[in-house]
């Protein structure tokens, strides 16, 4: 247990020194990103929640960034931030989702452009449904791990044949987007699919801190969402980190000192 708490803490305070490098790409510079990690090996995409590019997203992409890979995150709301459910809500109504996963392809491109082999994507709630729109769509992008988020309607589930790693709470009552019903028809429809289904979790069970929330006893009094389990968040990021070694190949040995920057902003 000690050296596990004495890995965890090493594991954050790398973490907590690696940074994230802005990035604007497109014919108009109008696409905003995050890169970080070295330019030749393996990339994943990693796709915000509806609240937009946050702490938790910039933590997650940091944490893969500390496995070797290369990292991107695109800004969907382009600067935007959902301060509250209604917020955020009302940002994700706006969104054009085919707009935003034609963009998340762009992204691929420039990451296949600029040094990566292979390049993956993964998202959580709005991001998990954008994860596998985009990765029917791109013909850069060769694996996806949609986070408890699906939309049907992004894609052609009988066309979508390239491995997909999908992960779920069993507690998650978002019908017909995200709770367990939802991810086992996704693991149903697709061909190359296997779906995770986590005992006594909700939807965001990835997330280690409530935000936008001051504490995980307000999110679940306002959104219905369980607290944070970190043995059910630690057994998902292992499953993710194997998928994504088996499908990107393996990427240089973790490391804490890799070039990477983040501005300093309210994220």
């Amino acid at each position: 247990m000690l050296l596990k708490l004495v890995a965890c803490a090493a594991a954050a305070e790398a973490i907590a020194h690696a940074t994230l490098v802005p990035v604007k790409l497109g014919d108009n510079q109008d696409i905003p990103v995050y890169v970080g990690g070295e330019a030749d090996a393996p990339s994943i995409i990693v796709i915000q929640e509806w609240w937009g590019v946050d702490r938790g997203t910039m933590q997650k992409a940091l944490r893969l960034a500390q496995h070797g890979y290369r990292v991107l995150v695109p800004d969907i709301y382009k600067g935007k931030k959902g301060i509250n459910a209604e917020e955020a809500s009302h940002l994700m109504g706006e969104l054009d989702f085919p707009k935003a996963i034609e963009e998340i392809g762009i992204a691929a491109q420039y990451l296949k452009k600029t040094g990566s082999s292979r390049v993956g994507v993964v998202g959580f709630c709005m991001g998990g449904a954008l994860t596998l729109g985009a990765l029917a769509a791109s013909d850069d992008i060769v694996a996806g791990a949609p986070f408890y988020g699906v939309n049907f309607g992004l894609f052609d589930a009988k066309k979508l044949k390239k491995p997909v790693q999908g992960h779920f709470g069993a507690l998650d009552a978002m019908e017909g987007f995200s709770d367990p019903a939802t991810g086992a028809r996704l693991e149903k429809e697709l061909t190359n699919a296997k779906v995770f289904i986590y005992e006594g979790v909700g939807h965001a069970f990835m997330n280690p801190e409530p935000a936008p929330f001051s504490t995980f006893e307000e999110r679940q009094e306002k959104m219905g969402f369980p607290a944070y389990d970190m043995r059910q968040a630690d057994l998902a990021w292992g499953r993710l980190l194997d998928f994504f070694l088996e499908h990107l190949a393996a990427p240089p040995p973790g490391r804490t000192d890799l070039p990477i920057h983040t501005p300093a902003t309210d994220l």
